[in-house]
């Protein structure tokens, strides 16, 4: 990252307001235990937090979970009332029953007294990682690691002379970044079976794991453009003709096609792991993946560099254009003994130096300070496709029943797509009467 662009980010104007850590520092050294996820921004973390621990005295140890665990240790953590944690950067999904069943702590008046303003970070991030109810100034979060489902692509295969014109003669548009999901399938279809190099190359990664989140995740990411929607805007857990609409059922139709098409062998059960696998090995022209892929990406000796490029999520066939908000909060957890000592760190991590030392070392800052900055843009070759990305999420459901309504849609979701069962319709037919039973007997109707 250029240091023209640190050094202006350091210098950026929302540092008012945000008094030094060592003011309020304790008296007394804590050891705070920090929960998260297993993954490479993790282990940046750990980097960061070293600048913590030698402002506060205080010693951080921290408990990284792999993703398809993370969601089970973790729920069952807060729903136990365990005291493993102090600090919890939880899924954005978690954030409503986290609230509802006072597993974390509310911190507006800490916000307040610390003069840490949520206009100061993203505006989707804050409703997506902090805010319950929705749409309403109650905070349950800061906003740890913005992040999105976007695309990767190997930008070198893109620029082959003898490719680009064989593409454009058999579908009439150029082998590029494509607009629109039709585009996109093209490309797929026709990297599918192809020969590169001596290997034969498959078209596209994509989610469809069944046990956690995966192909719920990449369906959304499809059905979002396509015009699905929750509810009905106006009247809050009506679902009928918007889960199930016929643009919605258009939607998962094409994920289905996209699956049948263009995925490479072995895809059945595949998330951000073994769609990572199958791009940094050479198999796959497009990956469908979380900004935090990209760092490794560009690193990668095989892939990385100028071998590989980044989009956000093409639009639908009526011009709408969305994507699935990934990312987390950070969070003190309400049984914690340490909760001073957490909120020293949620301060520290708030201000804008280590934000954008966040961001350096791999982190996906949501501060303004640091994306906003004018030297951002250029100092990631990914650092656009985040910017334009996060400008135009969604999120699933952060409803306390979250889980429940997750474990529906991946069953309807995955035995459609992968298995072949039933019609797109009845798919979301049924995802339609599952979320409804849910909600019914949690009396919002």
């Amino acid at each position: 990252m250029p240091r023209s662009f640190l050094k202006s980010a350091f210098a950026a104007g929302v540092v008012t307001g945000l008094v030094s850590l060592g003011a309020t520092t304790s008296a007394q050294s804590e050891d705070l235990t920090l929960c998260w996820a297993a993954w490479d921004p993790a282990n940046a973390l750990v980097s960061l937090s070293k600048d913590f621990e030698a402002k506060s005295g205080h010693k951080m140890s921290f408990e990284f979970v792999p993703w398809p665990n993370f969601a089970d240790r973790m729920l069952n953590e807060l729903n136990s009332g365990g005291k493993l944690c102090d600090l919890m950067i939880g899924d954005s999904q978690w954030i409503g029953g986290a609230a509802e069943n006072g597993q974390y702590v509310k911190l507006n008046d800490f916000f307040d007294k610390e003069g840490i303003k949520m206009s100061d970070f993203i505006p989707a991030t804050v409703t997506g990682y902090s805010e319950w109810p929705k749409g309403t100034p109650n905070y349950w979060a800061l906003p740890a690691f913005g992040d999105v489902v976007g695309w990767s692509y190997r930008k070198d295969w893109f620029s082959r002379p003898e490719l680009q014109a064989e593409f454009k003669q058999k579908y009439g548009h150029e082998l590029a970044v494509p607009k629109t999901f039709e585009e996109l399938k093209h490309i797929a279809e026709f990297f599918q079976g192809r020969v590169i190099d001596g290997k034969t190359v498959y078209g596209a990664a994509i989610y469809t794991e069944r046990g956690s989140e995966g192909i719920t995740m990449g369906a959304m990411d499809v059905l979002y453009s396509y015009g699905f929607e929750y509810q009905n805007p106006d009247k809050p857990y009506e679902l009928e003709g918007y889960v199930n609409s016929d643009k919605s059922v258009k939607g998962l139709e094409f994920y289905k096609e996209l699956y049948n098409c263009c995925a490479p062998p072995g895809s059945s059960d595949a998330y951000m792991s073994e769609n990572i696998d199958a791009y940094k090995s050479g198999q796959v022209a497009l990956q469908m993946n979380f900004a935090f892929t990209w760092p490794g990406i560009n690193a990668d000796p095989n892939v990385g560099g100028d071998k590989s490029g980044y989009f956000p999520n093409p639009a639908g066939p009526d011009g709408k254009q969305f994507a699935q908000l990934g990312g987390q909060g950070i969070s003190v957890v309400a049984v914690s003994e340490k909760q001073d000592a957490a909120l020293e760190y949620i301060k520290w991590f708030a201000q804008p130096d280590v934000q954008a030392k966040w961001w350096q070392l791999g982190g996906y800052s949501a501060l303004r300070a640091v994306v906003e900055d004018p030297g951002f843009a250029k100092s990631q070759p990914y650092a656009q496709t985040f910017l334009d990305s996060m400008a135009i999420v969604k999120d699933f459901w952060a409803e306390p029943s979250y889980a429940s309504l997750l474990q529906a849609s991946q069953k309807r979701f995955h035995n459609y797509v992968v298995a072949g069962q039933d019609t797109a319709k009845d798919a979301l037919d049924g995802l339609a009467a599952d979320w409804k039973t849910i909600f019914e007997d949690e009396g919002k109707y």
